[in-house]
């Protein structure tokens, strides 16, 4: 089978984790991959491969060039594939063979008042334009998949293909990794993402005496953001306090994973929620909060939940875990750590592409 994946997203961040994670083993199957996206960066990845070629196009996914004037060469090129595989829910106009989707999340419709009215209108359109168009849906947690079900139904499967831990964070750390006074966030400054909740925990633990500081994975300047009670907090902060640390390579994530002494994910809402399970991976341990589908995806993992939105609970959380003076590094057992894989994942996906029963248009 030609198999058309849509590849523009594969810098971003959980979305691009996704396409990345999977990718190989699309190009290991049997089957012809086309890859939409930009050649510079796909053509390397490719190289090795006999079934694979790449459609060059730097479009951004739902920007007016897309929606209005996606160019009929490249549509032709995709209508010749035997199917269209987005990793998001974007689809371009005018594609006539069957569309596969993957939706991370429903948080739109789950949280409106993050959002502008005419955003939200916006994205609500995609999502049901996706809904509609897509063959089957895959999604990364059955917490999605239940809140895909309860605003956009049901008559399309949906199929929980889970996320996971690019293989280069796989690697155990060394035995003798000693760990800094480092607390690690991972994320933006969105409301959803909860950091305005750390940063009341964490000014308030360093005034009863917390040695940590907090690295903050991301640079200050780009960050856009509706949470003005995070960006407040952040004004004319001590970087020996809290340090951003701008734009970063995955070896300077590595090891910032290895050396910290806890990674917090404070968030208010996920699709599946990655870097606690990267933390532990490389040997950190996670604080987490208790939303639901952190409940799902780390029930059997050794993290420590706190009330969703609570910085006191979670001030006092922090406190305990690093009043232990010198953590040593975690190491997760088997089952663990081999509980989501992206070769799980990209066989489920590749079956679900290519099972004959699920209908052609």
């Amino acid at each position: 089978m030609k198999l058309l994946i849509d590849c523009r997203m594969i810098d971003s961040s959980g979305i691009g984790v996704y396409i990345r994670g999977c990718l190989p083993y699309f190009l290991d199957s049997s089957h012809q991959c086309i890859l939409l996206g930009d050649a510079e960066k796909l053509t390397p990845l490719i190289k090795p491969y006999q079934n694979a070629e790449c459609i060059p196009c730097t479009i951004k996914p739902f920007s007016l060039q897309e929606l209005f004037f996606f160019p009929p060469p490249i549509k032709k090129r995709i209508n010749a594939a035997d199917l269209f595989y987005s990793p998001f829910f974007n689809i371009p106009p005018g594609i006539r063979v069957p569309v596969y989707t993957t939706i991370h999340d429903v948080i739109f419709p789950d949280m409106p008042e993050l959002f502008s009215p005419p955003g939200l209108a916006l994205r609500i359109f995609f999502l049901k334009r996706a809904c509609r168009r897509s063959t089957k849906i895959f999604t990364v947690s059955d917490f999605s998949k239940s809140r895909i079900k309860h605003f956009f139904g049901s008559a399309k499967p949906i199929i929980v293909t889970y996320s996971a831990v690019l293989p280069a964070l796989m690697e155990q750390p060394p035995k003798n990794t000693k760990k800094k006074e480092i607390i690690l966030f991972i994320g933006n400054i969105k409301r959803h993402k909860g950091l305005w909740c750390l940063l009341e925990a964490f000014f308030r633990a360093k005034a009863a005496g917390l040695r940590e500081k907090l690295i903050i994975v991301g640079q200050k300047d780009n960050f856009r953001s509706s949470d003005t009670e995070a960006l407040k907090k952040l004004e004319g902060i001590d970087p020996a306090m809290v340090e951003f640390t701008g734009p970063i390579s995955e070896g300077q994530l590595k090891d910032l994973l290895i050396e910290a002494a806890l990674l917090v994910q404070p968030s208010l809402y996920e699709g599946f929620g990655l870097p606690p399970l990267e933390a532990m991976a490389r040997g950190t341990r996670a604080l987490i909060s208790d939303i639901p589908v952190f409940k799902e995806i780390y029930a059997d993992f050794p993290v420590v939940f706190f009330r969703a939105g609570d910085s006191g609970d979670l001030e006092k959380k922090l406190r305990e875990i690093l009043s232990q003076k010198e953590p040593e590094p975690m190491e997760l057992p088997e089952f663990l750590s081999s509980k989501y894989t992206f070769k799980k994942t990209a066989s489920l996906i590749l079956n679900e592409l290519t099972d004959p029963s699920a209908g052609r248009c």
